[in-house]
């Protein structure tokens, strides 16, 4: 089973083609392709390459999906005996890529 971690967003995913991941949000319509060159680790089954830091000439091709919004967090801040309480609510958007090709230079 080939896989690959890719770094996007300032976080490492696990790539295994044909699955689907959630990452931070990506400019783009649905439907378009993207690449991520950032790969730090690749498999090809039977052997594992590791970069340092980064592999050369490995990539990752990838289909948006869709775009959206997680599910809402709650933000709350309070300080006891003064008074202060502040509520906020946070939903982080995301971009959903189906993985395709994974290339291991």
């Amino acid at each position: 089973m080939a896989y690959a971690i890719i770094r996007t967003g300032g976080k490492q995913y696990r790539a295994e083609s044909g699955k689907t991941i959630r990452i931070p949000s990506l400019p783009g319509e649905a439907g378009s392709k993207v690449t991520f060159s950032d790969v730090i680790l690749g498999s090809d089954g039977d052997k594992t390459h590791v970069g340092v830091p980064t592999l050369k000439g490995a990539s990752v091709a990838a289909e948006i999906v869709k775009h959206g919004r997680d599910k809402k967090i709650v933000v709350f801040k309070m300080k006891r005996r003064k008074n202060y309480a502040k509520k906020q609510g946070h939903r982080q958007g995301f971009t959903e890529v189906r993985i395709g090709d994974i290339t291991i230079g």
